[in-house]
This record gives C-alpha cells, sequence and structure tokens, in this order.
C-alpha cells in the first residue's frame, strides 16, 4: 500500500485529485481558474455568503476576471460554498486569506487562525495544507502545524504542510498565474514533496526552498525590496521638488542607466495587499529578537506621510487663490490602488479623502472601475463616481489625479480643472493650473 505521500503525489500527477480554495479574492479565484482549467476538480469555500452566490451563478466579482471564465468553470464542475465541511472531500487545501494590519500597526492573524480552525475538525490522512497568505517567517510553524496535528495526524506522513507565497498584480497583462514561478517550502522533505507535486501542474516554474521559514522570509523580502525602494523615491521627491526639480524626469533619466538601477517612481502613498503591510510583518517579528528593523520603519513612515503631503500641495495651491480648503469642492480621480483595476485595498486616494474632509473639503471621487464607494473594513463614504464632463470638472475648486487610469481624459481634465494637483507624474511640462506633488 503506497504511503499517503505518494498516493497524494500520484493524484497530483494523475490530475484525479479534489483542489480547495479557501478565500476567493484576488489570490484564489485566479487560481482556482487555474486548476479548473487544466483539468482539476475544484471547490472554493469562502465565509462571504455573497460572493458564493454570484461565483455560482458564473458571474465574477473582479473586474480583471470575466465572467465568462468564471460561468466556464461552473460548467466543468467548480463550485463555491460556505460549508467548510466539504474540506473532507479536498486532497490539498489552499488558504488564500486576508493578513492585514491591526490598529497598532501589528500582524492580524486572526483570519488564518479562524480559517485554520474551522477547517480542523475535518482534517484527514492524505490532507494537503498550503498557506499562501504573507505573513511572518514562522507562522506556518507556530499556527498551522500544532492545528494540523492536534488530532494525532503527523505532519510529513498523514498531513503535509508547505508555505508558498501568493505572487498577484492584479491588472498586468504581461503575467498570469501560469507564468508567475511558484516558491514552495515545506515543514518536511515530504511535505515540500508533495507541495511541488500540487504545483507543478499549474505552474511553470516551482521553486523549492528548504523551509516554510524561507518561503516565508522571501514573500517580506519582495515587498520589503519595493517598499524601501518607493520610499526613497518619495523622499527624493519632496527634497527634488523644493529644488524646482521634476522627480519622474530625474528618475526617466536615471533608468538609462543598463546596470545598477532599477527606477520606482513616486506617488501618493502605498496601496494594495502587500506592500503597505508586509514590510511590518518582519518589523513585528524582529522585536521577537531584540532586533530594530530600522530601513523599513524609516520607509514607512516616509510612504505614510505621503497622503498628508498631497493635501498640503491641494492647500497650498487653494491658497495662492484666496480659497481656504475648508468649505473647497475637492475631486479625487481614481480610488483604486493602482491604475486600470477595481481593487481598492489600503488605497491611498481613501486617505486623501478622509484627510480632506477631516480639514472641511467636500469630497467627491471619479473612478471608472469603482461605480460606487465600496464596503471597506476601515473605511466609508456614501459616494458614487463622478462624471467626467467640462462642465463637472469645472465646477471643482481642487482635483487630485490619486490613481492614473488609462480611460482618463487627462486632456479634458487639464482644460477644466482649476487646479490640477499631480500625483502621478502624468503632466511634465510646467502648467500654470498643475502642481506636482
Amino acid at each position: 500500500m503506497p504511503s499517503h505521500k505518494d498516493a497524494l503525489i500520484g493524484k497530483f500527477e494523475s490530475r484525479d485529485a479534489v483542489i480547495g480554495i479557501v478565500g476567493l479574492g484576488y489570490v484564489g479565484l485566479p487560481l482556482m481558474l487555474r486548476y479548473n482549467g487544466i483539468g482539476f476538480r475544484v471547490i472554493g469555500i469562502d465565509i462571504d455568503s455573497s460572493k458564493v452566490d454570484t461565483l455560482n451563478q458564473g458571474k465574477s466579482y473582479i473586474e480583471h476576471i470575466s465572467g465568462e471564465s468564471v460561468s466556464n468553470a461552473v460548467e466543468t464542475g467548480f463550485e463555491a460554498t460556505t460549508d467548510f465541511s466539504r474540506a473532507k472531500e479536498c486532497d490539498a487545501l489552499i488558504l488564500c486569506v486576508p493578513t492585514p494590519l491591526n490598529k497598532y500597526r501589528e500582524p492580524d492573524m486572526s483570519f488564518v487562525i479562524n480559517t485554520v480552525d474551522a477547517l480542523k475538525p475535518y482534517f484527514r490522512s492524505g490532507h494537503l495544507l498550503s498557506l499562501e497568505s504573507t505573513t511572518y517567517p514562522g507562522t506556518t510553524e507556530e499556527e498551522l502545524l500544532p492545528r494540523a496535528e492536534e488530532g494525532g495526524l503527523k505532519a510529513g506522513e498523514d498531513i503535509f504542510l508547505v508555505y508558498s507565497p501568493e505572487r498577484e498584480d492584479p491588472g498586468n497583462p504581461n503575467f498570469e498565474t501560469r507564468t508567475i514561478p511558484k516558491v514552495v517550502g515545506g515543514h518536511t522533505e515530504n511535505c515540500r514533496a508533495v507541495g511541488e507535486a500540487l504545483y507543478k501542474p499549474a505552474i511553470d516554474q516551482v521553486v523549492l526552498v528548504s523551509s516554510t521559514k524561507v518561503a516565508e522570509m522571501t514573500k517580506l523580502l519582495e515587498n520589503i525590496h519595493r517598499a524601501v525602494n518607493i520610499g526613497l523615491v518619495n523622499e527624493m521627491k519632496v527634497v527634488a521638488d523644493r529644488m524646482g526639480i521634476d522627480i519622474f524626469e530625474v528618475v526617466d533619466a536615471a533608468a538609462t542607466k543598463p546596470f545598477g538601477f532599477t527606477p520606482y517612481y513616486p506617488g501618493p502613498g502605498l496601496g494594495g495587499h502587500c506592500i503597505p503591510i508586509d514590510p511590518f510583518y518582519l518589523t513585528w517579528k524582529a522585536r521577537e529578537y531584540g532586533l530594530h528593523t530600522r530601513f523599513i520603519e524609516l520607509s514607512g513612515e516616509v510612504n505614510q506621510a505621503m497622503p498628508d503631503y498631497v493635501v498640503s500641495k491641494t492647500m497650498d495651491g487653494l491658497n495662492d487663490q484666496g480659497k481656504a480648503l475648508k468649505g473647497s469642492k475637492v475631486l479625487v480621480l481614481g480610488i483604486a490602488y493602482k491604475k486600470n483595476v477595481d481593487d481598492m485595498r489600503e488605497s491611498p486616494s481613501v486617505e486623501i479623502m478622509e484627510l480632506l474632509e477631516a480639514k472641511g473639503a467636500v469630497v467627491a471621487y471619479s473612478d471608472p472601475h469603482v461605480p460606487h464607494f465600496p464596503k471597506m473594513r476601515e473605511h466609508h463614504f456614501d459616494l458614487s463616481s463622478e462624471a467626467l464632463t467640462g462642465t463637472n470638472l469645472a465646477s471643482f475648486d481642487a482635483v487630485v489625479l490619486a490613481t492614473d487610469h488609462d480611460r482618463f481624459d487627462y486632456e479634458l481634465i487639464l482644460e477644466h480643472a482649476p487646479i490640477l494637483v499631480d500625483t502621478r507624474g502624468k503632466y511634465r511640462a510646467t502648467l500654470k493650473n498643475v502642481i506636482k506633488a
């Protein structure tokens, strides 16, 4: 009789395994489509009944994922459910749940822990548990391992634990789930071998590392690298502005160097589910070892100050026209965290809106990808997207370009906005109504 390890690897190789995706958001949904598309039966588990109902109707709730692709998945066997007992039917359980920060900027592991606790009664021999959510080094061993073994199962023999960090870039047409290399670390060598077998059919390149801790740290380094470099260029932006220098022109010029330089561009702050959050997971964990992550903390301070900087530049522009921010009508262009998507997670645009409103401005927004301001964990505006017409633009005292969607008519905006605060370097020339922020 084959071991649980060999039996499970055989199921993945023959594509007879049932794949369970727990958390059907920006990470879980593309992963579901990939496994479904190559012939695996996929069960999706999520606590949000509205998401489950939408998917089972063959519809998508993420703009860059088509309803047709979801409909095809449903027709070929995919089903979504809120019933965690369905985990018994799955051979692999891939966890793609949020890992935000709490109000003290410490890791909020409640989604991971609550999910594993909900799955725990249904763990069985021959299960693979893979965590993809970004977290601190040691999470798999400290939180998943004891829960997996609580019922008497032995990790590496009966049940298999891996950590494989998600790598998604919503709206980027150059990459898809299949073409983004997948880092996999196992709790034991057997765990890693089973994890490799899980991802190998679906991903072009599987990158094996020696442990779950290495895989967890790899994800943090990727995002810390970006956060620190964006912090650097955001600080340079403020210095360059005081000197009358366009930082975007500087970065473009520096980027012509064919070695030793990677261009990072400034903006109104950091957004998305990774870069504003992940560095603080390492900062928090490092304290346990008596260490202070000074580069990370400094870049965090710089990046978190950017929304205030944008509001300050807006106030300066209004002041030059003899107006106060209080009582002024301000239109924020783009509230998704990056261009050409509807993803609102950690968007700096929302913080800018809150700061403006707190100072007495009358705030509105326009975003072709977000027709109505969505329900968010920490933010709420009862607003819908404004139509961008010349008359409407001219009715505002100031317009803040926060996210540079391609669908905006930039000539129309420039022509009719009385004051245009450009946080993305969209307008490179020196223009009388444009304030670079």
